[in-house]
């Protein structure tokens, strides 16, 4: 029983941390983009396509439509 008092604390301060952890990730920025790093790996980064591809996505705001 005595255990409790001390084993209850430490679970209490994990989570919080574990919490401010997360939310420390989320402002920083690491869950911006989860797709391009999947998509990288795919290319080559020779290819003067893929090349022209990433400048042109560099330059247009996200979520505009290609016709």
């Amino acid at each position: 029983m005595t255990a409790l008092y001390i084993l209850i604390p430490v679970a209490l301060l994990l989570v919080a941390f574990a919490v401010w952890l997360f939310f420390w990730a989320v402002d920083s920025g690491q869950y911006d983009d989860l797709d391009s790093p999947a998509h990288r790996i795919l290319f080559d980064d020779d290819d003067p396509r893929h090349q022209a591809a990433v400048k042109q996505a560099k330059h247009e705001p996200a979520g505009k439509d290609h016709d």
